[in-house]
């Protein structure tokens, strides 16, 4: 299964997911993440590889966005927010029925977005971490269950 995650500049949360879930070496469950209006070879911010260090999560990251090819590529991708979504599917008319907010897809009954940690402090990026983690958990028992 291939499983692409979606923000913003692909600087924080998009890559902390991707880092998170690869972190997880589950047998045929290829990721990657992107941005809808990320600058193509950008960093991680520094925040966001300090809390991943922090976690023991090993990355390696420069920023992507979003393309036609990742689109195709995906089996399931995952948008940190509702906005995300909408922009994604008003470019992207094929990835409508595999395109979901990150919870909505794991906690449908839960606020829709995934907390932006941009320019924030470490507590912040942390707080962001935290969460990403809680919901890739989720998400895992989801894909073990065959989704």
């Amino acid at each position: 299964m291939n499983i692409y995650f979606v923000c913003t500049g692909n600087t924080c949360r998009s890559p902390m997911a991707e880092a998170i879930l690869k972190a997880k070496q589950i047998p045929n469950l290829e990721v990657r993440s992107a941005g809808i209006y990320a600058l193509e070879g950008g960093e991680m911010s520094e925040n966001a590889k300090i809390v991943l260090n922090l976690g023991n999560i090993p990355h390696s990251h420069l920023s992507r966005q979003v393309n036609a090819d990742d689109i195709e590529w995906a089996d399931l991708i995952l948008t940190m927010t509702s906005a995300h979504k909408e922009m994604l599917l008003h470019s992207y008319e094929v990835a409508a029925d595999k395109t979901y907010t990150l919870k909505e897809y794991v906690t449908p009954y839960t606020a829709p977005n995934v907390s932006d940690p941009y320019g924030g402090d470490l507590n912040t990026y942390q707080q962001t971490f935290n969460e990403l983690q809680s919901l890739i958990d989720v998400l895992l028992e989801k894909y073990e269950r065959g989704l």
